[in-house]
């Protein structure tokens, strides 16, 4: 603690009482010390000539050290006092008795003053704006991540997908009927069917021929826009993908759009077209394998994953940001490829101001056995949902069903 010390001589500082009985030709007289810390002290030996027995009669002690006893105040069962009597001449001559007082005492710095109860009152009475349940201007999107029809695994073959993939879509129809978006999103963040060269043994392991997993990946997606068509208008994405690329062995042939999947949608697009649905289909440009969609102004970014490693994702994204790439003007990314949820908070848009998020998407197959078996675990499926609004990313919308 600082020390600081008080002299008697120093008449603008003594107490009332004793300055008019100093005289110059008296030896100084110590008036005691204050050890002084950032929230309080202690004041020692302090002297008086009058007793201090309410809180305002310490005020001038406080001046005396230059503190204010506006922020200081005496910890009341900390003061220690003693008292002896002295001579002093009076105005007539003659000489009487004084009480004199040293005081030894705690002080602290003021707690804030606040009157809770008002302060409550008060922000009851502002003006707020009132939160909607399921309010009009809400878009959700669903992500379609890694089915991978064709392939068995342990949580079985294409019965069982398609009996998943039933399930999913009664989930997320009962939750559209809760939240009653304005639009949907249906977002295919590819393998949308297994392939028989991405790697592995697929020849022997799948259970459909190429053209049945492209015919049941075509109906599953169909399915999937009808049911949203059925609550809001639809806005559908995707992307190309490993699996589905259009391959030689491990040679990826054409361009990007050149993708299988790719193809699919642009099939099911045309089902669509046909049938007069209110529906919006956009697709990367022909030499990217990424894209950004505007939904209800803010921007989702979709890649299928394969282009980073295991948890590079946000580093990609800032790569594809400095770029300027498709999805470097997005506020939230959406990739698959990895099978399991992720999310993970990415900077912040310098177009909007907003948070950029990550959201990794669950897979929907039916197992990575050789991953489980590589790497120790392996991931429940699901279908990630999540909503944006006018104000953003609504992270309280995000579940996975």
């Amino acid at each position: 603690m600082a020390r600081a010390l008080c002299s008697a001589t120093d008449v603008g500082n003594a107490p009332v009482g004793l300055a008019d009985d100093i005289q110059a030709a008296q030896p100084p007289v110590n008036m005691g010390h204050a050890d002084i810390g950032a929230d309080g002290g202690e004041f020692v030996d302090v002297k008086s000539d009058v007793k201090l027995e309410a809180a305002s009669d310490w005020a001038p002690i406080f001046a005396r050290f230059n503190l204010s006893p506006d922020d200081f105040e005496i910890v009341d069962d900390t003061v220690r006092a003693s008292v002896w009597q002295q001579s002093k001449r009076t105005e007539d001559g003659d000489r009487d008795v004084v009480n004199l007082y040293s005081y030894r005492a705690s002080f602290r710095r003021k707690m804030s003053t606040i009157d809770l109860p008002a302060f409550y009152t008060e922000a009851r009475r502002k003006p707020r704006q009132r939160v909607k349940t399921a309010p009009a201007d809400r878009a959700t999107v669903a992500v379609i991540a890694d089915p991978q029809i064709g392939k068995t695994g342990r949580r079985g073959g294409t019965i069982e997908l398609l009996d998943r993939m039933q399930e999913k879509r009664e989930k997320l129809a009962a939750l559209l009927k809760v939240r009653r978006p304005c639009l949907v999103g249906i977002a295919d963040a590819g393998d949308g069917f297994e392939g028989f060269e991405s790697g592995g043994n697929p020849m022997f392991t799948n259970d459909l021929s190429l053209s049945q997993q492209m015919d049941a990946y075509a109906t599953e997606l169909y399915l999937t826009v009808e049911l949203a068509h059925r609550f809001a208008p639809v806005e559908a994405f995707g992307v190309p993908s490993n699996h589905t690329a259009w391959r030689n062995g491990k040679q990826q042939l054409g361009r990007p759009e050149d993708d299988l999947g790719l193809f699919v949608q642009r099939q099911v697009m045309k089902t669509i077209t046909a049938a007069k649905l209110d529906v919006n289909w956009t697709f990367p440009a022909p030499y990217d394998e990424s894209v950004a969609v505007d939904i209800l102004g803010t921007v989702i970014g979709l890649v299928h994953g394969n282009q980073f490693g295991p948890g590079q994702a946000i580093q990609w994204w800032e790569k594809q940001t400095f770029g300027a790439q498709a999805v470097a003007r997005a506020d939230v990314l959406v990739t698959g490829h990895y099978h399991t949820f992720g999310a993970g908070v990415a900077g912040r848009n310098p177009a909007t101001g907003r948070q950029r998020t990550w959201l990794g998407a669950p897979t929907l197959d039916n197992g990575s056995d050789w991953y489980r078996q590589t790497a120790g675990r392996d991931s429940d499926p699901g279908l990630l949902v999540f909503d944006v609004t006018p104000d953003g990313f609504d992270l309280q919308s995000l579940t996975v069903l």
